[in-house]
């Protein structure tokens, strides 16, 4: 199979061998998302693509196919002629290839319920995208030369929460970051007031669910916005877990990827608009960034600052 994104189009070649093939023996059933394309050989239908998982989206009423000596070539149509199409389906190769440009250097946060698996997703996302792994966990005990456990014993979780706070302030204008964020009772973002500096990338939320229908999931959602989960629904992303094993990390993470690969799409402005943010001092204001002389100790305009 051969793959070219040519702008406004994408050109997928697909070999017939070197059997004799009537256009009417080929069926390309194309949809916005998916594409199935099957040959009749030998009185059964041989399947040569079935997908349902496009990188992109296509205009499948324009999609065009024609055979070429032993090749069929099928010409699909893209929704966003901006979007480089790194190949046909999206996976793991392709969108860490993908999200990546899309990205341009913006950081990721892990949040969630576990720091275990904020920590191993973060790794995995971190080695895909070529960013750098940081753990707040691993920082914070760095500098206190104790651990987690042993800081709430002595001082209680709201000391640990204070101190990832000042983490997550010190490195939010650090670009191309993957961090792993404390879970449990004592990770900062559980409180929707320490989110300052945590809008500085994009944050996405590991979510442990227990859930088994859209009922159960829609009640789920409301509980954790009511209890000390509330902090979490701040996240642009969600993954929802409906169990957990180490074995399932790169699965997780390409399901991460491939949400803020939509998000962003969503809206092409957010990466830069995270640079201002940045840029202006994290303040607070995310995502209606107030003008330069915003002063977010009264919610008003500072008059004393000069405005860029």
């Amino acid at each position: 199979m051969q793959f070219h994104d040519d702008s406004s189009e994408v050109e997928l070649r697909l070999e017939l061998g070197e059997e004799s093939i009537s256009p009417t023996e080929i069926f390309v059933d194309a949809n916005e998302n998916s594409l199935v394309i099957r040959v009749q050989k030998s009185g059964y239908l041989k399947t040569l693509l079935d997908t349902n998982s496009l990188y992109g989206t296509i205009k499948p009423s324009e999609t065009i196919w024609y055979i070429d000596d032993a090749q069929l070539v099928v010409n699909l149509k893209k929704h966003d002629p901006e979007l480089k199409w790194p190949d046909i389906m999206e996976s793991w190769e392709s969108l860490t290839t993908g999200v990546v440009q899309l990205l341009k250097g913006t950081s990721v946060f892990l949040v969630g319920e576990s720091s275990e698996i904020n920590q191993k997703i973060a790794r995995e996302l971190a080695v895909g995208l070529g960013y750098t792994p940081l753990c707040t966990q691993e920082l914070l005990e760095a500098y206190t030369k104790q651990t987690i456990d042993s800081w709430v014993a002595e001082e209680g979780s709201d000391a640990v929460t204070e101190g990832e706070a000042a983490v997550l302030e010190s490195i939010s204008s650090q670009a191309r970051t993957v961090v792993a964020t404390l879970g449990e009772k004592r990770g900062a973002a559980r409180n929707p007031n320490k989110w300052r500096h945590l809008f500085a990338g994009f944050t996405v939320w590991l979510s442990q669910s227990e859930a088994t229908d859209e009922e159960s999931a829609k009640e789920e959602a409301k509980k954790n916005m009511q209890d000390r989960l509330r902090g979490y629904a701040n996240a642009e992303v969600v993954v929802k877990l409906g169990g957990w094993d180490a074995t399932y990390s790169k699965a997780v993470a390409q399901a991460s990827l491939s949400a803020l690969k939509r998000l962003i799409l969503s809206d092409k402005n957010l990466p830069g608009k995270k640079s201002l943010y940045i840029r202006l001092g994290c303040r607070g204001d995310w995502p209606d960034i107030k003008p330069p002389a915003w002063d977010p100790s009264t919610g008003g305009v500072d008059m004393s600052s000069p405005s860029l």
